[in-house]
């Protein structure tokens, strides 16, 4: 073993860290085999990659003269601080290690101690083009290139090139011999002089190109946006630049286009797509056209860029004048009406750019990564800027030390974001200097031979038995899951220190200041939502304790939803109601998906809010059992089985109903919640709804007639049967459907058919008043509306005088009615007899007549015009508007009426399964049942959001702003793609309504 005093053992490559099997002959190379090469064959393990830097030093020595190599070999065995750098950076990047063989002279920057200031940074750049100075009248332009062409860009590129060298070998050369550590900030700042010396070069080589020896009268300003804006650049970014003009003519274009061109070859990407209008905007303009489109034009985003603007190169007195013209503007942003949803839909769509395989080797998109804190402290500064001005810095280190002295972040979660975003970009930017390449994904997390030199580079040591590679990936996890709670420590937790103490050795929020932030968060009544966390955090005792641990965390998911102030009051009332139920507090503490799914529902749903509050053992069903959610896992037959079982132990037919509606009320939220955090269908919502339904009424109905029996001491005197009709009996209801009825009786053998018939409508007339008993619960209407003769007609009928009735008397719309019949309660074998009797005349031998199909298309023309509310929109009416479920039904069942008697599978009560039957039988064309099937889905999702939304029927779609964001979320789109969600609708129904038009039209 080798000593560290007095090394004489020359050690074997393994030992060196080579793995390479040529390493041996690669020593060999560079005279290092040997006893006298010890230290620098020890300095060689320490680099990142010591395969990479041996692989260098073989191919720098081969491209040096052979004087040169003498003097490198000296200087690595005697200078430690050369020793270092150029080790560090051979191993630590390849694109370096190649820019040194090129430029055989380069290695000679390493031994110039300091590095340069931003003065000297920019002289070098453009000594590298002959650039002189302009006279004083050339429009603050100060620099005129003597090189043009391709000779000015390799220039160009080496200069900027050797500028980084030295920049990146005393960032790296820590690893290798103990130098002092060049911090993250300081490396950002010299890396943006870096860009400012680079892009004023190019400036004048594009002075020289397009102007030639002609003299230049126009002013040109270069800002710089974005991190280099912010004087924190990475060594591998695109720069964001804006131009100003005065004039904003074609010349002052051609110079920013030329410059950009010049950069961009030379450098690193210039881009220019912050501009006014994006890349489809003009390349340059005044100044004043710059502040009439911020303030007439501008969106959120382009506020937020404002905020790191930066007057850079050019006409420094011009850009000076523009960031300070812009910089009110950005302070009033946040007042704003569109700025929540902007700003909320911008980190969605961020969030959405990350394929998914990718997320976690992400270090600036993936979640925890650099984005969610820059996202996170823009939008605090940006609040609170607006009456603070100490928030107004550009760097994000700097915001964050700014935010945490003021008080909007603790002492102790500000140093703690301040060193994950140092850890996160340090990282990046030794990912950025293997290959000087604009990347920020993290090599396979499996890969250690990948992660080592990285881990390495990284200044990340060993400790204990756990290598570079292992410490690397537990201190990303580390980081990553600080950073994701990012919004909870920098939004919630001073909130709540706020409303509940006061801490004299810390600054935290007084109340206006909590109220700019939950305004910015969404909130559109802040002092309500602020009496409202404060009334959860001051809870009494143990609840109050974990309140104060859980509330960050719920009100990040709340602010998440189109109505925070809705959801935040719902989850108060939510645990007024759960006061004493300790469970309810520990499952949110304990399971982070009910906590997320809970909040996502209350936010978002009024009608699942009201549900829950009487129902709130259907919470827990929204954790994840053993084969997936729990809120799947209980299907509608279990359900109907405990209401039928609750209810026959009941005696007393009141306390019957109120155990079915209970039961009912759970089915609803349990239905509603799964329908609104995407676990079904909606089939399988209006099969489960028509379910439930139809368990309720039968309970109701069978309740009844025991109850009477007992009273009467005598058993029924006749069968009854429910038939549903519309909806109910398609078994498609919604959430605001009424259940269409018919009551069915048949007298026992030898009873009097007049008694009985009043038996059972004091059976009807009971199960009806049941079951409209008012309630805090949604209603149970029982509609007896298409009963024969309609109002004026009996509510019971004897299955012979139905079948009297329908032989004799039925009209049209009765026959179009009966289509939709289905025995949903009751006697089942009664409701078999009826649907059987009605098959005739529903689906009569030769089909209806002609006649009754004119008197269809009559009706059907009466209702379009008609029926439609006074002033609702007969686009988006999702039940009687154009392309609406009306037209769907009405068109299905033209069909049927025509065709039933000939195609046995049009025998069909639902309409999603007549149409199918349709295609079947090619009465439509398969693109024409499409849509219909298409238009019909999408207006009950409609129909069913609205609903849940506004917790109560409604069938008109609203226009766009808040409430349209919320039913596009609850059917299932994203908030900020409302418009989306409304076109899409408009579209499916258009076409629909073609098709409608069509077949009624024949």
């Amino acid at each position: 073993m080798t000593a560290i005093r007095g090394r004489s053992v020359v050690p074997s490559p393994g030992r060196l860290g080579l793995m390479e099997p040529t390493a041996r002959e690669d020593l060999d190379v560079l005279g290092w085999n040997r006893e006298d090469s010890v230290d620098v064959q020890w300095a060689l393990s320490r680099a990142p990659d010591a395969d990479l830097a041996l692989r260098a030093l073989v191919r720098l020595r081969a491209a040096v003269s052979d004087a040169d190599w003498v003097e490198i070999d000296r200087l690595l065995r005697s200078n430690r601080m050369f020793r270092g750098r150029l080790l560090a950076v051979l191993g630590a990047s390849d694109a370096l290690g190649d820019h040194l063989v090129a430029e055989t002279d380069a290695w000679r920057l390493l031994l110039i101690e300091e590095l340069p200031t931003a003065e000297q940074a920019r002289a070098e750049m453009l000594a590298s083009v002959q650039a002189g100075p302009e006279p004083e009248a050339a429009g603050g332009l100060t620099y005129r290139a003597g090189v043009s062409g391709p000779a000015a860009v390799g220039a160009l590129r080496v200069a900027y090139r050797d500028l980084v060298l030295r920049l990146a070998a005393q960032d790296l050369a820590p690893v290798v011999e103990d130098e002092p550590v060049l911090f993250l900030a300081e490396v950002g700042r010299r890396l943006s002089d870096l860009a400012d010396a680079a892009l004023t070069a190019a400036l004048a080589v594009a002075v020289r190109e397009v102007l030639g020896d002609d003299p230049l009268t126009g002013r040109l300003a270069v800002i710089a946006m974005g991190k280099c804006g912010a004087r924190e650049l990475n060594y591998v970014s695109d720069v964001d630049v804006v131009f100003v003009a005065e004039p904003a003519d074609s010349t002052s274009a051609r110079l920013a286009g030329e410059m950009m061109r010049i950069g961009s070859l030379a450098f690193f990407e210039v881009d220019a797509a912050l501009r006014p209008e994006g890349k489809r905007g003009a390349m340059t303009r005044t100044l004043d056209s710059h502040l009439a489109y911020y303030q007439r034009w501008a969106k959120t985003w382009e506020f937020q860029a404002l905020l790191k603007a930066r007057a850079m190169t050019g006409d420094l007195e011009l850009g000076a004048e523009y960031v300070a013209a812009t910089s009110p503007l950005v302070w009033s942003a946040a007042e704003r009406e569109d700025f929540v949803v902007d700003v909320q839909a911008m980190r969605r769509r961020v969030e959405a750019l990350v394929p998914e395989n990718e997320r976690e080797r992400n270090l600036k998109l993936g979640r925890g990564g650099l984005r969610d804190v820059e996202f996170a402290v823009q939008l605090m500064q940006m609040v609170h800027g607006r009456v603070d001005e100490t928030l107004r810095v550009s760097s994000t280190l700097d915001a964050i030390d700014a935010l945490t002295d003021g008080g909007y972040v603790g002492r102790t979660d500000g140093a703690n974001f301040h060193a994950s975003y140092e850890f996160l970009r340090g990282l990046e930017h030794r990912l950025q200097l293997q290959r000087l390449s604009r990347t920020h994904l993290l090599p396979d997390l499996q890969d250690a031979a990948a992660l080592r030199p990285l881990a390495r580079a990284a200044h990340i040591r060993p400790e204990g038995r756990s290598d570079a590679t292992e410490v690397l990936l537990r201190e990303l996890r580390r980081q990553r899951t600080r950073v994701r709670q990012l919004h909870e420590k920098l939004f919630y937790r001073p909130l709540l220190e706020a409303v509940t103490r006061f801490d004299a050795d810390s600054l935290y929020l007084q109340n206006q200041s909590a109220q700019r932030q939950l305004a910015a968060l969404g909130y559109a009544k802040p002092e309500r939502a602020l009496a409202h966390i404060k009334a959860l955090g001051s809870a009494r005792g143990r609840r109050g304790q974990i309140q104060m641990l859980i509330l960050p965390g719920l009100l990040q998911h709340i602010s998440d939803t189109p109505d925070p102030d809705a959801g935040l009051l719902n989850y108060r009332r939510l645990c007024d109601e759960l006061v004493d139920a300790d469970w309810f507090l520990r499952l949110l503490r304990d399971d982070g998906v009910v906590a997320e799914q809970l909040m996502h529902v209350l936010g978002t749903s009024e009608y699942i809010a009201d549900l829950l509050m009487r129902s709130p053992d259907v919470i827990a069903l929204y954790s994840s059992g053993a084969s997936g959610p729990k809120l799947c896992e209980v299907t509608s037959d279990d359900v109907v089985k405990g209401l039928i079982a609750s209810v026959r132990r009941q005696a007393d037919p009141r306390k019957a109903i109120a155990v079915a509606r209970s039961h009912r009320r759970a089915e609803l939220a349990r239905i509603a919640s799964a329908d609104l955090l995407g676990l079904m269908d909606v089939r399988e919502v209006c099969r489960a709804l028509s379910t439930v339904w139809a368990a309720v009424i039968n309970a109701a109905l069978e309740k009844v007639i025991d109850a009477m029996a007992t009273e009467a001491g005598a058993s029924a005197p006749a069968r009854i049967a429910v038939i549903g009709m519309g909806r109910l009996g398609g078994g498609e209801l919604g959430y605001g459907s009424d259940a269409d009825v018919l009551f069915v009786c048949d007298p026992l053998d030898g009873e009097d058919e007049t008694a009985a018939l009043r038996w059972a409508q004091s059976v009807a007339d009971n199960v009806r008043a049941l079951l409209g008993t008012p309630s805090a619960d949604p209603p149970l209407e029982v509609d007896v509306g298409l009963r024969p003769e309609g109002k004026n007609g009996p509510i019971v009928r004897s299955l012979a005088s139905y079948r009297a009735y329908y032989e004799q008397w039925a009209q049209a719309w009765e026959v179009q009615a009966l289509l939709r019949a289905h025995a949903v309660a009751g006697d089942p074998e009664l409701g078999l007899e009826f649907l059987h009797m009605v098959d005739a005349i529903r689906y009569p031998e030769g089909g209806v007549s002609a006649e009754a199909v004119r008197e269809i298309r009559r009706i059907k023309a009466r209702v379009d015009s008609e029926r439609l509310p006074r002033g609702a929109d007969p686009t988006t009416h999702t039940k009687l508007g154009r392309g609406g479920l009306a037209d769907v039904e009405w068109t299905v069942q033209l069909l049927q009426l025509r065709f039933a008697h000939r195609y046995p599978q049009l025998h069909r009560t639902s309409t999603l399964e007549a149409l199918a039957a349709i295609e079947e039988a090619e009465l439509l064309p398969a693109e024409q049942v499409a849509m219909l099937t298409e238009a019909w889905l999408t207006a009950t999702r409609a129909r069913n959001a609205l609903v849940l939304v506004r917790g109560k029927p409604v069938d008109q779609l609203p226009g766009p702003g808040r409430e349209l964001r919320a039913i596009a979320y609850a059917a299932g789109w994203p908030q900020d793609e409302a418009a989306e969600f409304l076109e899409h609708y408009l579209r499916v129904t258009r076409r629909a309504k073609g098709v409608v038009t069509e077949v009624f039209g024949e």
